[in-house]
């Protein structure tokens, strides 16, 4: 027997990608990036400043939708587990999901302008029942992010990959949008105009990068590559479980505090109006400082990325997200004094690139090693959750990606989406009823939102994913002893032996023969 399973070792011992499935699936979440920039940072001004909806109504339907797709999420994990067809697991929600946020998008974004005003409560409805055709859509779609990367590879090195890759895709989708979004209309996000040229250019883009992603997942999607066998891909979990299951993942558990944290620090931190408000009200330049910010903010990222990996691969992915992690932290509390010290009309602690000062170079370096460090540790979660979806099929046997995916992004979901309406409702308290964009001037508290809303909220977010990732146990050096027992079990039971036995009989890396262990 031990002949035969050295001779089954090299196809079950490490499923690896091929380099161009690596780079084309994460394009599955660019695509999805492309309409979650635009539902976070620009839809509460189309319905605002296009449709006449109450800037109240606009914010809160961008938190409730947010929550909606949270629990969605956990129903379409379900569906996906028992779904294996003959184009595969995941193929289908990725080009379903896109294809209904297409129809919804063309409807909500011009169909909805054709509603007279003296209809108002009509727009109201229709509205909101597209948008949450929408976000139907794009659960479907996102949902496979999370959890098709766990056929993709189980490879501790290659996994990390998946982070940098998944961050030019990120990039690609969300800022073209990012970048695209001032030079249309000169930072007026209200007009029809911006929406007319934005809406089409992000349906097209995303469709490329839905297509893409389609590609690099076809070869792996098939059941074969479905956790440690023993069925046909198919696993029938009821939602009640949901809670017994994260109740005993507790790595889940800590990955969605850190996770979680995170994206409503990056909700806040870069949403369009915190940034409308700092480089245009405070320091009188939006059209001069947003782009060359964003731009600094991305160069610094370059050799943060190239490191996370490297440490990712020698270390294991906590060990490179807790050090980065702490390095944007040291930083953002060099920002955070910096923009204390900001007064208005002072020249000499105002950000300015036409008459370049020491703030100004102090400012750039903060804030661009501190976001450097954080936008490369931003996705780490991601390849993460397939650690976390391995250790489930370790621990009972199952193949789940689909709910311990969304499982994560029901957390995920549910504290981001706090984002639109923390912004808000601070921009009500003080005193605008509409929210600010490249033109509104300064205004009094605004100083102090911003110091609240770009730095302290991202710092605190921080600290928690720090002192949750402090239990987390799921090290490089562990999840190489689960590939190594979860292979070895599945060659048993691809030879017959029962999924039970297979659990017991191989619980730790000792009773692994060496030939599935690996390097």
């Amino acid at each position: 027997m031990k002949q035969d399973a050295a001779k089954a070792a090299p196809q079950n011992a490490v499923n690896r990608a091929k380099i161009y499935q690596l780079v084309l699936f994460p394009m599955n979440n660019g695509a999805t990036n492309v309409y979650y920039i635009l539902t976070m940072n620009f839809i509460a001004y189309y319905a605002n400043g296009v449709l006449g909806l109450l800037l109240a109504f606009a914010t809160t339907m961008v938190t409730l939708m947010r929550v909606l797709d949270a629990f969605i999420d956990p129903v379409i994990g379900a569906i996906m587990d028992r779904t294996s067809t003959r184009w595969g697991k995941f193929r289908p929600f990725m080009v379903l999901g896109n294809g209904i946020m297409i129809v919804a998008s063309l409807i909500m974004f011009f169909g909805l302008r054709l509603i007279p005003e003296n209809v108002m409560w009509l727009r109201y409805i229709c509205y909101t029942l597209f948008y949450i055709l929408y976000m139907v859509g794009y659960t479907f779609q996102t949902s496979v992010t999370r959890s098709g990367q766990t056929c993709l590879t189980n490879d501790p090195k290659q996994r990390p990959l998946f982070t940098i890759f998944n961050t030019v895709a990120s990039l690609i989708g969300m800022g073209l949008v990012q970048f695209l979004a001032p030079l249309i209309t000169g930072g007026d996000y209200t007009s029809e105009t911006f929406f007319n040229i934005m809406i089409p250019l992000a349906i097209v883009v995303s469709a490329v990068m839905t297509i893409l992603a389609v590609i690099g997942i076809a070869e792996k999607d098939q059941p074969k590559y479905f956790g440690i066998g023993g069925g046909s891909g198919k696993e029938k979990v009821k939602v009640k479980e949901y809670v017994a299951i994260l109740r005993a993942n507790k790595e889940l558990q800590r990955l969605m505090v850190a996770g979680a944290g995170c994206k409503l620090a990056f909700s806040i931190a870069t949403n369009m109006t915190v940034l409308s408000m700092l480089y245009g009200a405070m320091m009188g330049d939006y059209g001069g400082l947003y782009l060359p910010m964003m731009i600094v903010g991305y160069v610094f990222s370059v050799p943060f990325f190239l490191l996370t990996v490297r440490t990712s691969q020698k270390k294991g992915q906590k060990a490179s997200l807790v050090f980065y992690t702490k390095i944007a932290l040291v930083m953002y509390v060099g920002v955070l004094v910096l923009l204390l010290f900001w007064q208005q009309g002072a020249a000499s602690v105002n950000l300015s690139l036409r008459h370049i000062n020491i703030y100004t170079v102090l400012y750039i370096l903060f804030f661009g090693i501190g976001y450097g460090a954080y936008y490369a540790t931003a996705d780490m979660p991601i390849p993460m959750v397939a650690d976390c979806s391995d250790y489930e099929t370790f621990r009972s046997g199952r193949y789940i990606p689909g709910i311990i995916g969304t499982l994560f992004s029901l957390v995920d979901k549910l504290v981001s989406s706090l984002g639109s309406t923390v912004v808000g409702l601070a921009v009500t308290a003080i005193g605008l009823s509409k929210l600010p964009d490249g033109t509104t001037p300064y205004t009094d508290g605004m100083h102090m939102l911003v110091v609240i809303l770009f730095c302290v909220v991202p710092m605190i977010a921080w600290i928690a994913t720090l002192i949750a990732m402090h239990g987390y146990k799921l090290t490089g050096a562990k999840m190489k002893e689960i590939q190594a027992i979860n292979a070895v079990r599945k060659d048993a039971i691809n030879k017959g032996m029962g999924v039970s036995e297979a659990l017991e009989k191989w619980k730790t890396i000792e009773d692994v023969p060496e030939e599935f262990r690996q390097g």
